[in-house]
């Protein structure tokens, strides 16, 4: 025990969101230090070749801004799809960079990492993960559950014997989770979240307007004109594309009624997933839930309106926490400041 407190002592221990969309890293002691895309660009020569390691151009920012745009022999890649690392040695690049930024390439003893993961990770994906950390170089390694790491991170006080309710709308699951006496009373992992809003975007451009857009180009859309209810103002956005039937450039404007009527099911589906855990809720929760409602947190929670919508369709007060593109990380960085935290509620590896 001893030992281990010596280590971490000289030793830049880390807390790590990795999302489908975004990679955020806590530091003990110093916060958030990277925030970026979860988006590693490579050299395409390298991708199918045997036993050799793919050759890095770009990670994070630099790599998104290639998304779409790379000349015959990169290629930009996302490891993460889903919440569930898809292409595993790109993923252990993306958080060896990441540790090696973090110890800024000088600490020579290796970091404890604490990983958040989505709840309905299979044992083996949970293994991926874990692996891919101590290839990275990770000294040990612990999981967090998402929904616990949310409602640590918008200052929920877990232990308390009260039910709350965290709905974590990320980029490629939604976390639903209820919370009380330091664990998850029941929780729901949904394969719905910001990346089907992207593409659900995408589709209704090529299917009513015969237009051709880019998941990026589909998620600034989303971002500046993505509505769950009616608008005061209705918001008109420009969007560039190719024809889908000859591929010529066109420019076409677009109202935020009709990107709400794009967006409107992948809403619905999460609505339901609401429902559904709220109608298993154990009695002896019911009156905590009604007076404490739904807390919403991760970039898809962002979707202007959808506190409001939640609110009329479940019956429940429903609003946007405080920090909820950065409540995750946040919650997972309690763990390094928490000895009872990490001891008693992550799972270490």
């Amino acid at each position: 025990m001893f030992f281990d407190k010596l280590i971490g002592a000289f030793s830049n221990n880390l807390a790590i969101d990795l999302g489908t969309a975004n990679t955020v890293v806590v530091a003990k002691g110093r916060g958030i230090i990277i925030d970026e895309p979860s988006v590693v660009a490579i050299k395409k020569s390298f991708l199918y070749s045997q036993g050799s390691f793919p050759e890095i151009v770009a990670i994070g920012n630099e790599a998104k801004e290639m998304l779409g745009k790379t000349p015959m022999n990169l290629h930009a890649v996302r490891p993460l799809k889903e919440g569930v690392i898809a292409d595993f040695d790109i993923a252990e690049i993306m958080i060896r960079d990441v540790i090696h930024r973090a110890h800024q390439r000088k600490n020579l003893i290796s970091p404890m990492v604490v990983i958040c993961v989505p709840y309905g990770l299979t044992k083996v994906e949970r293994k991926a993960v874990i692996e891919s950390a101590m290839n990275a170089g990770a000294r040990e390694v612990y999981l967090v559950d998402e929904p616990l790491a949310a409602a640590i991170g918008v200052g929920i006080n877990i232990y308390e014997p009260r039910g709350r309710l965290v709905v974590d709308i990320g980029g490629g699951t939604t976390e639903i989770g209820i919370v009380s006496l330091g664990g998850l009373v029941s929780s729901f992992s949904l394969k719905v979240a910001g990346d089907t809003f992207d593409l659900a975007i995408v589709s209704y451009l090529k299917h009513k307007h015969n237009i051709l857009i880019s998941e990026r180009v589909a998620e600034r859309i989303k971002i500046e004109a993505g509505s769950a209810l009616e608008l005061e103002k209705e918001i008109s956005v420009s969007v560039s594309g190719r024809e889908k039937f000859d591929g010529r450039l066109t420019t076409i404007n677009i109202s935020s009624i009709e990107i709400r009527e794009a967006i409107i099911d992948p809403i619905k589906t999460i609505s339901r997933a609401i429902q559904s855990i709220l109608e298993d809720l154990p009695t002896e929760l019911v009156g905590d839930i009604l007076d404490t409602g739904i807390v919403l947190t991760g970039g898809g929670a962002l979707i202007k309106k959808l506190d409001e919508y939640l609110t009329q369709e479940i019956k429940l007060p429903a609003y946007l926490a405080e920090n909820p593109l950065t409540a995750v990380a946040l919650g997972t960085g309690a763990f390094l400041e928490d000895n009872h935290l990490l001891q008693n509620i992550a799972r270490k590896f």
